[in-house]
Parts: structure tokens; C-alpha cells; sequence
């Protein structure tokens, strides 16, 4: 095990890490629990807010560092604290939305509140992923705005969302970053934010270099974290702009895709 290569392991949660059940399976935890104790650390880098996210890894027993929200906040499982925390500049985003609905048509809109606690606000005609995530239902737009945000999330009634994405980066892409982070979830984020960001952050804090770390992920939201890592495997079920830019194309997050890779890095 002393030859595993990298000191960095890190995976995105849904459709990587995740089964569509959100359960992880016995073999993939086995064979993370198998790289750390060769001397990696494993790092959850997800799109999720904490609020979303710390059910899973207490579940997982991870009591380390997880990058949350698209890089924008640090989280320290173990303590349950905030490390470091980037919020969307609401007048901007606000300028940016008036840009895209000026472009495609009106939107239905969601939104993360910052914090430990954080609430994901869901506005009227956002269609809601069927699962146990808690949100709150709001009708006055101004509700939207009223507190601290990591995120905007945009649907459009008719366009997929590989057309919505390409029309608001052509429309405010020097305003804001957006991002393709699942089915139906596209997202407006601070300019320059990604989870190269946040992992590069993560990863200072534990001594831990690009040049050490292999990543595993499966959208769009993940070529960053890809360009950033020395290796970058994409699931089976990657987006095909994901597989475009990887290194190496894995099975799916259903077949044990990650297992399969840090195994074969195990053996040697």
C-alpha cells in the first residue's frame, strides 16, 4: 500500500461518490478507507451546500475537510464549523438575472442561503428533485434577496440545460459564473469561484499539492477541479463534456467506478 501515488483523493458526492439511492457502497468505502490508510487523505468536493451535504458525511463518519457549494465554502466535518465561506453579490446576480430572462425568457429561480444552517429557498415553477432535502417554498421575490447567498439556481421551461448554460455565459459570463452541476441544476455563482477554488484552498491546509491529487467526478462543474488535480477519472455516467477533459473514464458511480480505479492504484 506504501506505493499508492497520491496523497489528495478527491471525489464530487452525486453521481460519483453517491448511488442514485445516496447510499455509498461497502467496496467503495472499503477501498477509500484502504487509500487513506496508505496515506491519502480523501476530500469531499460537491456542489451541495453544507445544510445538504453534512447528513452524508456524518453518515460516512468523515471527519475531515469537505469543499461545499461549488467551492465556496471550506467545512471542517469533524468540528462542524465553517473554515472559510464566499457568498454571490446579490446586486450583481440580480443584474445578471435581469440579463439572462432578457435573453431566454423568464426563469424559475432557487436560491442557497449562506451558512452552517443555510436554507435553499425554492421559488414558484422550480421543478424539485424528488428526495429527502429540506427547502422552503417562497412567493415573494424580495424573500429571494433578503439574507446572504451562496448560489442562484435557473431553470427555463423549454430549453435543456446544456442551452440554457451556453445563453447565460454568452449573456453575463463576465459578470458571473455559471455552471452545469446536475440534471435540471444550473447554477449562477460568484466570478471566478469553481471547485478548483475551493479544493486548492482544502488542500493547503493539509500540506497537499495538485501534483499529489486524483479526482473523480461526473458534471460539467467538475473541469476545474479536473484541470487543477494531477489526475482527473470521470464516472461512466460523466457528462460528455466531463469525459471530454479527463484522463481516464471509469465505470459509473452505480458500478463502483471509484472503487475500481483506487484498487488498481492499490495493487500497484
Amino acid at each position: 500500500m506504501s506505493s499508492f501515488p497520491y496523497r489528495l483523493v478527491a471525489t464530487d458526492l452525486d453521481g460519483t461518490l453517491l448511488r442514485s439511492d445516496e447510499s455509498v457502497s461497502a467496496r467503495t468505502r472499503d477501498a477509500l478507507a484502504a487509500a487513506t490508510a496508505a496515506g491519502a487523505a480523501h476530500i469531499v468536493v460537491t456542489g451541495r451546500a453544507v445544510p445538504w451535504t453534512r447528513h452524508i458525511l456524518d453518515d460516512l463518519g468523515y471527519e475531515g475537510i469537505a469543499v461545499c457549494g461549488q467551492g465556496a465554502q471550506v467545512y471542517h466535518a469533524g468540528e462542524h464549523r465553517l473554515l472559510t465561506s464566499l457568498t454571490l453579490d446579490r446586486q450583481l446576480a440580480g443584474l445578471a438575472l435581469s440579463k439572462i430572462e432578457a435573453e431566454v425568457g423568464p426563469l424559475a429561480l432557487a436560491a442557497s442561503r449562506d451558512g452552517l444552517e443555510g436554507e435553499v429557498l425554492m421559488g414558484p415553477g422550480y421543478r424539485v428533485h424528488e428526495g429527502p432535502l429540506p427547502y422552503v417554498p417562497y412567493e415573494d421575490p424580495s424573500e429571494l434577496w433578503s439574507a446572504p447567498l451562496t448560489k442562484l439556481y435557473i431553470q427555463h421551461p423549454t430549453l435543456t440545460d446544456d442551452e440554457l448554460t451556453r445563453a447565460a455565459r454568452a449573456t453575463v459570463g463576465g459578470l458571473v459564473d455559471i455552471v452545469m452541476a446536475g440534471p435540471g441544476i444550473v447554477e449562477i455563482l460568484p466570478l471566478g469561484l469553481s471547485k478548483a477554488t475551493g479544493l486548492s484552498l482544502a488542500a493547503r491546509r493539509l500540506g497537499v499539492k495538485a501534483a499529489e491529487t486524483i479526482a473523480f467526478g461526473d458534471m460539467p462543474n467538475d473541469i476545474p477541479m479536473f484541470g487543477w488535480a494531477a489526475r482527473g477519472v470521470a464516472m461512466g455516467n460523466a457528462h460528455a463534456e466531463l469525459r471530454a477533459v479527463a484522463d481516464e473514464v471509469t465505470a459509473s458511480n452505480e458500478e463502483d467506478g471509484i472503487a475500481i480505479v483506487l484498487e488498481r492504484l492499490l495493487a500497484g
